[in-house]
């Protein structure tokens, strides 16, 4: 049977716009039009703190499959950045996975979701230690076969940076899938700054603001920024986090720390796959066709889509749905 691949994505006129998509794929129109169906892996959620190491905590969500007399195996979802266990597009997954006999884990990044309280450092994108950590604790509690991980946006930068450590440290990881990931994330800033259109930028920042000021309630006793600093723009803020919170000297080396531009892919070991859209307004598609990847890299790019989008039509479901779907059962039909 032949996989579903970004070319097969038509969607009807006026969802051929990037920016459409893009807008539309974490708008409050989008959940409000979405089939229950669409929210069913919250029914039954188990909420549930990881250990990240180090004393490190993260919040998720476990949901067991009940369609099946054996999981078809444990599918661990990552949000993008500001995001949660709770979007909208990490719900749609892991609803229509659970529905194949999937049992599923979402997982938050430090200060995603409500656990702002949960770690008194700040989170940033070089944190992946924490994440690979807790990976290997989500392989020990649940042990359901295979592992299949899917992220998105900054979550697919996670997950493929996961992926290329779970090998060394023991993880069983079976397939990593990236929706739209960053992929040089200096690039991806320039972009956001320079070219995008300025709502991007300005939505991005609302929502790291009001994140940023849930932190400092959580801890009033720590000042995290200057008032000032919250003022600046992307570029500014991020800098001004770098210097505060990380031991990166500079704002490249930091964006250069959670880079997987050019060969470093090349060390992948487990098969993966890579969708992005030739539109995407975010990321631009040119750090995509850089890459050297290796023959078990799949790098699959849309002529649609828009960043995290893939929406089909007015029912504002998902093409990723079935797209991550049919991957992840060809994995677990393999095992």
């Amino acid at each position: 049977m032949s996989l579903p691949s970004g070319k097969d994505f038509r969607p009807p006129w006026p969802l051929r716009s990037g920016h459409i998509q893009t807008m539309l794929s974490s708008s409050g129109v989008r959940r409000m039009l979405l089939p229950r169906a669409a929210q069913t892996v919250m029914e039954g959620a188990e909420a549930v703190v990881v250990d990240g190491g180090g004393g490190v905590r993260l919040t998720g969500a476990y949901t067991a499959q009940k369609v099946q007399p054996k999981s078809r195996g444990l599918a661990v979802l990552f949000h993008g950045w500001e995001g949660s266990v709770d979007s909208t597009y990490v719900l749609q997954t892991g609803s229509r996975l659970l529905a194949d006999g999937w049992d599923i884990f979402r997982l938050n990044f430090r200060d995603h979701g409500d656990s702002h309280g949960l770690n008194e450092a700040l989170f940033h994108s070089c944190r992946i230690d924490e994440v690979v950590h807790a990976l290997g604790d989500i392989a020990q509690r649940w042990p359901a076969r295979p592992i299949a991980l899917a992220g998105f946006s900054l979550g697919g930068n996670f997950a493929l940076r996961a992926a290329l450590q779970t090998s060394r440290v023991g993880i069983p990881l079976s397939y990593v899938l990236a929706v739209c990931p960053i992929i040089d994330p200096g690039e991806g800033l320039f972009s956001l700054e320079e070219s995008a259109p300025w709502f991007y930028q300005a939505y991005f920042m609302r929502k790291w603001r009001h994140s940023l000021q849930a932190k400092q309630a959580a801890f009033p006793q720590h000042q995290y920024f200057e008032m000032s600093e919250l003022k600046q723009n992307l570029r500014g803020l991020t800098e001004a986090m770098v210097l505060r919170h990380t031991d990166f000297k500079t704002l490249q080396q930091y964006l250069d720390g959670y880079s997987v531009a050019g060969d470093a892919m090349l060390a992948m070991q487990i098969p993966a796959t890579i969708l992005t859209a030739r539109d995407d307004p975010v990321i631009p598609v040119d750090a995509f066709e850089k890459l050297q990847l290796p023959s078990n890299v799949e790098l699959d790019i849309a002529d649609f889509g828009g960043h995290c989008g893939f929406i089909r039509g007015y029912g504002m479901t998902s093409f990723t749905d079935d797209y991550i779907a049919a991957r992840f059962n060809a994995i677990a039909d393999r095992h």
